[in-house]
């Protein structure tokens, strides 16, 4: 790929809160975002999502990762079907995390993708960097600094995505490039939606909180607060990085509360998660943008807007699209891939060096 040449590049993300395929264009050189393109949405129905909870965990030749992967793998095609598109980046659905063991599970062949599609596919973006020390997430951290610089920031900002576990950027947009000393720091702030989904189908048989209904019912309980940010993760000192489950105790710091005080207590957990995580900042941001369901539950984001010195707002205040932004960041990244560019560094998931991930398959190459 040429240096100044613009790919139309179709990026695919189905995450941890297990709702869906999401599918994004992003029209980018692998640095610059030149613009957004169309996008779609597959969800997963409600016994393709008993399907993936069953795997939750699970490795690979474990029982059932194989059916997760051909769920996967034909979901994701029939989303990412029918656009015109010079590259495909596709992050696989993630079973397991391991950041401590250095491994990492996403379920789903590229290489499939790359012949059903007729078109290049990017994937396994995250190998690489475990091999090389790295957690292996966050990823998305390069796209953001792409972003605030498409958003014209002048300021330190911080985007925030709530999806299954909660994840943050601090971006410095005077810098010129992502892989450059101050330009960014990004790290897991604990759990967000997953936990509180979770609650949920347990308690009343429902996906999520919709609109933070049940939590606005409620009254949060400082004990179980408490007991929560007593955990280590918080003040471990980033980069550092989260399986879905690795806090599905909460559920039992909540389990002899009323639904309401649950949910609120849960939901007001996730907000705390962030706040803890403003301390290791470099700098106070001037604003945070939220992106993932999160965004979408307004108990959540007043807790957050009550806990934090900074204007706090969906990612669409700047014109961006928060339900897409993670599968346009695994756009911009394979775009990254084609061109050769580093996709992570230090300063994002702690590996030694900045290093680029992701294998390209193409059709015909089998």
């Amino acid at each position: 790929m040429l240096k100044g040449q613009v790919l139309r590049v179709l990026g695919a993300m189905s995450g941890t809160s297990l709702d869906g395929v999401d599918v994004a264009v992003v029209e980018t050189n692998g640095e610059v975002i030149f613009g957004f393109g169309p996008s779609r949405y597959r969800p997963f129905s409600e016994d393709e999502q008993a399907v993936l909870r069953r795997a939750l965990g699970c490795w690979p030749g474990d029982a059932g990762v194989a059916e997760v992967a051909a769920l996967v793998e034909a979901a994701h095609i029939e989303a990412m079907s029918g656009f015109d598109v010079d590259l495909c980046g596709f992050h696989g659905q993630t079973l397991a995390h391991d950041p401590d063991g250095f491994r990492t599970h996403q379920a789903g062949d590229g290489g499939i993708l790359a012949e059903a599609l007729g078109i290049p596919v990017v994937w396994d973006f995250r190998s690489s960097d475990m091999q090389l020390g790295g957690q292996g997430a966050p990823l998305a951290p390069f796209f953001h600094f792409a972003c605030a610089k498409w958003i014209g920031a002048d300021a330190p900002v911080a985007f925030l995505n709530l999806g299954g576990v909660g994840n943050i950027t601090w971006v410095d947009p005077s810098k010129a490039r992502p892989e450059e000393e101050g330009a960014l720091l990004a790290f897991d702030t604990g759990p967000a939606n997953a936990p509180l989904n979770d609650l949920m189908m347990q308690r009343r048989g429902l996906a999520f909180d919709e609109s933070g209904k049940l939590a606005a019912t409620g009254s949060v309980v400082d004990g179980a607060l408490e007991l929560f940010l007593d955990e280590p993760y918080f003040y471990k000192i980033p980069p550092k990085s989260l399986d879905r489950d690795a806090f599905s105790d909460m559920l039992e710091l909540v389990c002899e509360l009323p639904d309401g005080d649950a949910a609120a207590t849960m939901t007001a957990m996730a907000a705390a998660a962030v706040m803890k995580g403003i301390e290791h900042c470099p700098s106070p941001p001037a604003r945070m943008l939220v992106t993932g369901g999160g965004r979408l539950n307004p108990v959540m984001m007043e807790m957050l807007r009550m806990g934090l010195d900074c204007p706090v707002d969906p990612v669409e205040a700047v014109g961006l699209n928060g339900d897409m932004l993670e599968a346009q960041a695994f756009a911009y990244l394979a775009a990254r891939v084609a061109r050769g560019l580093s996709t992570s560094c230090p300063a994002t998931t702690g590996v030694r060096a900045a290093v680029g991930g992701g294998e390209i398959s193409r059709p015909g190459a089998a």
